[in-house]
């Protein structure tokens, strides 16, 4: 298994356990998560990951929340 997918699976596991908590709050808390517990250089690689068909739809979600405001 390559790195991007392992990244992909441990997105993928955090989405399904925020998942409970509601779509409104699981992309903000996956983000978070992310955020705290993810070295920059693994939320670069996984925010280039976006397309993935088999990423979960939080964990999309919460990449975009990441990926913040995009200016043009």
């Amino acid at each position: 298994m390559s790195s991007d997918e392992k990244l992909v699976v441990m997105a993928n596991q955090i989405a399904m356990f925020f998942a409970s908590q509601g779509e409104a709050k699981a992309a903000p808390a996956i983000a978070d998560h992310l955020k705290k517990f993810w070295d920059p250089e693994m939320r670069r690689r996984f925010l280039t990951l976006t397309g993935d068909a088999k990423l979960h739809p939080l964990a999309r979600e919460a990449a975009s929340l990441l990926a913040g405001p995009r200016s043009g």
